[in-house]
């Protein structure tokens, strides 16, 4: 028998997912349906996001051999019924308080930087780069994490060790770059380009990083198909731009206001599912049918 969702003490809620207690080493992972963009959660779920999402970062934790935080497997009886399939039971660590991320590309708020600057959290780059440009390397450039309905601002590298000390900061940025190199390998031999993607480490008992929370999800990733990718315009995604862009087009809605996101129209939903789906089986060669099921 499993135990009820209910049985377990809630923890916490961030924009997509919820954390419960387990017991003193272990916390239940559970992704919602919910999606956000530009720092606001949106009143319509998209149907099996929070399961694509728990698949997806299974299937990677899986195939990156990298340290993780998972405790058991999809299916583990401490999972309740209810979340079947959206849940994952980990690790307690000591998070970091610091969004990792990497960069190959050049866009979204990393090309307003380098177009202010001429660098991206303080790491110099080339003159003349333009949207969707690859950079000559990828590179290391962490945010602050922000509280729902704030907006994660980028810093450079010196106030992640002002955050987390000169060796952790050091131990961040060299996972995050290693773990992007193997990710954007292995999808570019799945014909898509892994343009950025942000991942959270947690800090183990001996000190060591450990990857954590999702990895490499449409939530967490900037996904483009390798075919037809074109430098100096933006490029179709598998990831949440889709509802970006119906919210700062045809939906009208003023995202600098201060009136919330309209709801999202059936279709809008229902073809954002099919985007996330489609990321899901293209870069892990499986079906979604075949994922877990409550």
């Amino acid at each position: 028998m499993r135990p009820s969702l209910s049985q377990y003490p809630h923890l916490a809620a961030g924009k997509v997912r919820d954390l419960y207690r387990i017991d003193d080493d272990h916390l239940l992972l559970v992704a919602s349906d919910r999606i956000s963009a530009y720092d606001h959660v949106l009143s319509t779920p998209i149907p099996d996001k929070g399961r694509v999402l728990t698949a997806m970062s299974v299937f990677f934790f899986e195939t990156l051999g990298v340290r993780d935080h998972l405790a058991g497997d999809a299916k583990d009886p401490r999972i309740p019924q209810e979340v079947l399939g959206r849940a994952l039971v980990v690790r307690a660590l000591r998070m970091a308080p610091v969004e990792c991320v990497a960069r190959g590309y050049l866009t979204g708020s990393g090309l307003l930087d380098y177009r202010e600057t001429g660098a991206v959290c303080g790491v110099p780059l080339p003159d003349g780069l333009t949207e969707a440009s690859k950079l000559p390397e990828p590179i290391f450039t962490p945010a602050s994490k922000a509280a729902i309905g704030d907006h994660d601002e980028n810093i450079d590298f010196d106030s992640v060790v002002a955050l987390v000390g000169a060796d952790t900061a050091d131990k961040l940025r060299s996972a995050t770059l290693d773990t992007y190199a193997r990710a954007a390998e292995f999808a570019a031999g799945r014909g898509i380009i892994l343009a950025d993607t942000k991942f959270e480490f947690g800090i183990d008992d001996d000190g060591e990083v450990v990857l954590a929370d999702e990895v490499l999800t449409p939530d967490s990733s900037r996904y483009w198909p390798l075919d037809g990718y074109t430098e100096g315009q933006a490029q179709p995604s598998f990831d949440k731009q889709f509802v970006r862009d119906w919210l700062t087009g045809e939906s009208g809605w003023d995202r600098h206001g201060d009136a919330p996101p309209p709801p999202l129209p059936d279709d809008i939903a229902d073809r954002t599912r099919s985007r996330y789906v489609e990321a899901y089986e293209r870069l892990s060669g499986l079906s979604f049918d075949d994922w877990v099921r409550p």
